[in-house]
């Protein structure tokens, strides 16, 4: 039952309308008339078109690149509403940016994802709805509740029926010690054994392949990982466990950023097929065959009603 008398409002930034179109039509309910776009010296203008004093508003925008352009959208989205007295303001970054600086590697770093969820706290938000984020302690970094969802439960279901006859044969891979979890979780949905890659990162965006933990020759294995940057680990790690004896390899991941020389790495790599959500939008020239893409929407749609009616959401973390 809801209690609260509010009323929903789905709103969308320019980083992904298409997915917010795909989660307000799962919710049966309108992208509401909002202007976001640009001044001729590059500052971003809001524009609320209509009144939103006293109402839910759920904001859908993923911060991927162009990064500090989106973060920026939802800022000034998230102050234009607080300032038009809507009654809970809900930040729904399906992709948060700056998640993999979440500590100090080296002296003198900064922590950009604490300062992020500082700023997007101070900006007015209420709540924050994300999925998968790359270092799930970056919950504890906001002041305002975190709603965590995740990918397993969307990607698990497809390579239950793509391999439903050869599940014996199947072995899930974790690209390295952090996606262990990840991968364990996948394995124990699909009831396969696991495998681990034993590598080192030299610096930034450039991984080396020490070792393969598990048996994986003659098997069909399904790398997953939380996201591919530019695909060095991912394909690297493909071409290792070939090397190993593995007979196939599949990869999936929740958020697809493939900057730099991603899509030639994947298309020159033995992967065989991609398995990405649709959390950030794939641009025309990153829709090569390799790629499937599977849509967050529904999950998306449902975690915002829950909230809507403030029930528990904690099944669908599950």
């Amino acid at each position: 039952m809801i209690s609260h008398g509010k009323n929903i409002k789905i709103f969308a930034g320019n980083s992904n309308p298409d997915l917010a179109r795909s989660i307000a039509d799962n919710l049966k309910a309108p992208i509401c008339d909002a202007v976001v776009g640009k001044f001729s010296d590059g500052e971003v203008f809001v524009n609320i078109q209509e009144t939103v004093r006293g109402s839910d508003v759920f904001i859908v925008q993923s911060t991927n690149n162009p990064v500090n352009d989106n973060l920026m959208e939802l800022l000034i989205m998230i102050d234009a509403f607080k300032r038009a007295s809507a009654g809970r303001i809900t930040a729904v970054m399906p992709y948060f940016g700056y998640a993999r600086q979440d500590r100090k590697a080296k002296a003198r770093d900064p922590i950009s994802a604490k300062l992020v969820a500082d700023i997007i706290t101070k900006a007015g938000a209420n709540r924050v709805l994300t999925m998968d984020l790359h270092c799930a302690q970056i919950q504890g970094f906001f002041d305002i509740p975190v709603d965590h969802l995740l990918g397993v439960p969307i990607l698990t279901p497809y390579y239950m029926d793509k391999f439903k006859d050869d599940l014996e044969d199947l072995v899930v891979v974790s690209p390295d010690f952090g996606s262990v979890t990840r991968a364990r979780n996948v394995a124990r949905r699909l009831d396969v054994p696991i495998a681990i890659i034993d590598k080192r990162r030299p610096k930034p965006n450039v991984s080396e392949v020490m070792n393969i933990i598990g048996d994986i020759k003659g098997k069909r294995v399904i790398l997953v990982d939380d996201m591919i940057d530019t695909a060095g680990t991912i394909t690297h790690g493909a071409a290792a466990l070939i090397e190993k004896g593995a007979k196939e390899v599949y990869a999936c991941c929740t958020h697809a950023v493939l900057s730099g020389p991603a899509i030639e790495r994947l298309e020159e790599s033995p992967i065989k097929e991609l398995v990405v959500l649709d959390t950030i939008a794939l641009t025309p020239e990153k829709k090569i065959d390799k790629i499937k893409t599977l849509s967050v929407a529904p999950v998306f749609a449902e975690a915002i009603a829950r909230i809507y009616k403030e029930v528990s959401i904690s099944t669908l973390f599950m």
